[in-house]
C-alpha cells in the first residue's frame, strides 16, 4: 500500500493525442521558429493557466525570474482558460497560455486565440502527444492522469471500488464519495467524458445512449456535493466522505496535511490520461519574449526540474532521466483508457450544457 502511495505522487493531474516533429529551431510550415536570437529582455509577460496550483505559479515565477523573465501567472480551470483565451482573441491580454490539455487547446485554436510555431526542444518530445495538424500551435509538457482516491484506512483494496460506476451502484458507496458542483475545470470534465464515452451511440441524445445518461444522473443523485473553499481530504479526514476524483500528485502532501492515507482505483477499462501542453497566444505584442520563454520552459533542463519538485511525469525526453523513477514506474502501470477525444472534443460543450441543465441540482 505505502508503495502504491508513494508511486501515486508521480501524476500530477489526461488526454493523448498526436503531434509534434520538426526540428529544433525550424518553422513549422505557417508557423515561427521559437529559437529567437539573444537572452530575455525582462518584459512582462501575462501567462494564462490552469496548472498553478500547490505552488506551482509562484515557484514558476520565481524560476523565470532567474533565467532573466518577468512572468505574471493568471490563473483559472481549464474550461474557464480556454473561455477566456477565445473571447480576448481580437484583443489579447496573455502572451502564452499552458497546462490546457489537448480537448482544450483544440477549442482556442478553432477559436483563432493561438498561432503555429516551433519550439526549440520540439524534438525532445514524444510525437504522439501534441497537436496533430501540419500547423502545430500547441506542444506537449507533462503526463498526466485523473484518478479516483480513496480512504485505504476505510476500506481494503478487495472491499475498495473498482470502478467509477460502482459508486452510485453498490450500496456501501453510496453519498460517501464527493461529486463535483461545477464543471469549470479539466478534472471535472475529463472524468464524466471517461463516462460518458463508455455509452457512444450516434442515435442517442448528443451522442450517448439513454443508459449512459442514466450513469450521470446517478452519479450527480447518489454523491456528496463538494463543498466550496474544503479540500476533499479534509472531507475524507473528517468522515464526511471517503473518495473522490484527484490528481495523483497531491495525494502525498494532503495525506500529511490531514493525516489520511489515500489508494487509488484502477478501473479495467484504464484510466484518462491527458498532457498539458504550451500555446503562444496570437496577437501578442511580445512574440519574440514569449518565443524565448516557451524554449526555457519546455526545455529538458527546466522540464527535469518541474519533474523533481512536482512528482510529474514529463513528455521531454530528455528531462524523463531526471524524474522520479516511482514516477515513472507509476506511470508505466496505468492503463490508459482508450478514449475517441475527437468525439469528446465535438461533444463536451452540448455536455456541459445538459449536465448543468438537468444533473447539478
Amino acid at each position: 500500500m505505502q508503495k502504491i502511495k508513494a508511486l501515486a505522487a508521480g501524476i500530477a493531474a489526461v488526454l493523448a493525442l498526436a503531434g509534434c516533429g520538426g526540428a529544433p529551431g525550424t518553422a513549422s510550415p505557417s508557423g515561427s521558429s521559437s529559437e529567437a536570437s539573444g537572452g530575455p529582455t525582462g518584459e512582462t509577460l501575462i501567462v494564462y493557466t490552469n496548472s498553478n496550483g500547490e505552488g506551482r505559479g509562484e515557484w514558476l515565477t520565481e524560476k523565470a525570474a532567474a533565467a532573466g523573465f518577468k512572468i505574471e501567472i493568471v490563473g483559472a480551470g481549464g474550461a474557464d482558460a480556454t473561455n477566456k483565451l477565445i473571447a480576448e482573441k481580437n484583443n489579447p491580454i496573455a502572451d502564452v497560455a499552458f497546462g490546457l490539455n489537448n480537448m482544450y487547446f483544440e477549442q482556442v485554436k478553432a477559436g483563432g486565440a493561438i498561432e503555429p510555431y516551433t519550439p526549440s526542444w520540439a524534438e525532445e518530445v514524444d510525437s504522439e502527444l501534441g497537436d496533430k495538424s501540419e500547423d502545430k500551435a500547441y506542444w506537449p509538457l507533462v503526463k498526466q492522469a485523473i484518478l479516483l482516491g480513496y480512504n485505504s484506512d476505510k476500506f481494503s483494496a478487495d472491499k475498495a471500488p473498482k470502478d467509477w460506476t460502482d459508486l452510485w451502484s453498490k450500496d456501501e458507496f453510496k453519498d460517501r464519495y464527493e461529486r463535483v458542483t461545477g464543471l469549470g475545470t479539466a478534472t471535472s470534465q475529463l472524468v464524466l467524458a471517461s463516462i460518458l464515452t463508455r455509452y457512444k451511440d450516434d442515435s442517442g441524445d448528443l451522442g450517448i445512449s439513454d443508459e449512459g445518461w442514466s450513469q450521470i444522473e446517478q452519479y450527480f443523485q447518489h454523491g456528496s456535493p463538494a463543498v466550496p473553499k474544503t479540500d476533499l481530504f479534509a472531507r475524507i479526514a473528517g468522515g464526511e466522505v471517503d473518495m473522490g476524483q484527484m490528481p495523483s500528485s497531491i495525494i502525498p502532501e494532503r495525506e500529511k496535511t490531514f493525516k489520511v492515507n489515500v489508494d487509488v482505483v484502477k478501473p479495467s477499462v484504464g484510466v484518462p490520461f491527458a498532457v498539458e501542453q504550451v500555446a503562444l497566444v496570437k496577437g501578442t505584442d511580445k512574440k519574440e519574449e514569449a518565443l524565448k520563454f516557451i524554449d526555457w520552459f519546455g526545455g529538458a533542463e527546466f522540464q527535469g526540474e518541474w519533474a523533481q519538485k512536482f512528482n510529474s511525469m514529463p513528455v521531454n525526453n530528455l528531462a524523463v532521466a531526471k524524474a522520479k523513477p516511482e514516477v515513472v514506474e507509476f506511470v508505466n502501470s496505468l492503463k490508459q483508457q482508450d478514449i475517441d477525444w475527437t468525439f469528446v472534443q465535438e461533444n463536451i460543450g452540448a455536455w456541459v450544457e445538459k449536465i448543468e441543465l438537468e444533473y447539478m441540482t
